[in-house]
């Protein structure tokens, strides 16, 4: 059984009539690169700041390392929960000498996690001259000193061209590749969809799913397909006894079959029935698709 990095039970935070975090539970085991996901003003970042000891929870509880909240278990952690802050006119490497003096942290260090993040070829630069991107990656740099255990991550591509969010992107899977749990806030769907192993959907203070990405994008089969005479392609499709669904897209037939069904077993028997497909295609549902799902549900 995977070790509990973070357990989070019944936590609230409320600032006055707004419930920013509304009694809201989730595990967090290691080795995982957990999306928090939801639209803004969710309680993505209220939620991490608790967990941080950065704000006060007003009721509920939580542990690191299976343990209480304690001093040592707060040095296994990184964190970036705002913008990066460096002195403009200092290098690279003079900011993060002053972050290992703030953490006392060794500067032997600074070398490995610049060449973590592809810095080490202007770790001399001043911060000023940096991109929004290399910003970014130099705050990741900080936060990997100490060798933590856990990075948490807050919103870490917002601003990026999609160069900038492609490197980060790519930087995160690699640290994740290390052992490294991650703990990652997003808003943007494409971001946990790409990067996350797992995934909880937040909305107004709520934890509405909590699971793995895959398990949520591969809850059913869509498969896209389509007949010279589609009239009786649908007609013989209702006759597959793993048919869920088969509506009418754009020229083709969007087909939902049940979980686990190949579709090869589709294929082999709309060939029994002679028909001839002029195309066949297994569509991913997107989280997208189930986040929009989720959101309208937890309305109701």
């Amino acid at each position: 059984m995977s070790e509990i990095i973070l357990s989070v039970e019944n936590i609230s935070k409320h600032y006055g009539p707004i419930k920013a975090v509304n009694k809201l539970s989730l595990e967090i085991k290691k080795g995982e690169i957990f999306g928090i996901l939801g639209p803004n003003g969710s309680g993505k970042t209220t939620l991490l700041g608790m967990v941080l000891d950065v704000i006060n929870l007003r009721n509920g509880s939580f542990s690191w390392f299976g343990g209480s909240k304690n001093h040592e278990g707060r040095k296994r952690i990184g964190a970036i929960l705002e913008t990066p802050n460096f002195y403009p006119y200092l290098s690279a490497v003079k900011n993060l000498e002053i972050v290992a003096d703030i953490r006392g942290i060794s500067y032997h260090e600074i070398p490995k996690v610049l060449k973590m993040v592809d810095l080490t070829h202007r770790q001399n630069s001043k911060f000023r001259t940096f991109s929004l991107g290399m910003k970014q990656r130099l705050a990741i740099a900080a936060a990997l000193l100490g060798d933590p255990e856990v990075l948490i991550l807050d919103e870490p591509t917002n601003g990026l061209d999609p160069q900038g969010i492609a490197e980060i992107r790519n930087l995160i899977k690699e640290i994740g590749k290390r052992g490294v749990t991650i703990i990652l806030a997003s808003h943007l769907l494409d971001e946990v969809q790409k990067v996350c192993s797992h995934v909880a959907v937040l909305n107004k203070g709520k934890n509405i799913f909590a699971g793995k990405v895959d398990e949520v994008l591969n809850e059913n089969v869509m498969v896209e397909i389509s007949a010279p005479d589609n009239v009786l392609l649908r007609k013989h499709l209702n006759d597959f006894n793993k048919l869920i669904s088969a509506e009418p897209e754009d020229g083709i037939i969007l087909v939902k079959l049940q979980e686990g069904t190949n579709i090869a077993e589709l294929s082999t028997f709309l060939m029994e029935k002679k028909i001839a497909l002029t195309h066949l295609a297994q569509r991913k549902k997107s989280l997208e698709k189930y986040f929009l799902e989720l959101l309208a549900e937890s309305h109701d």
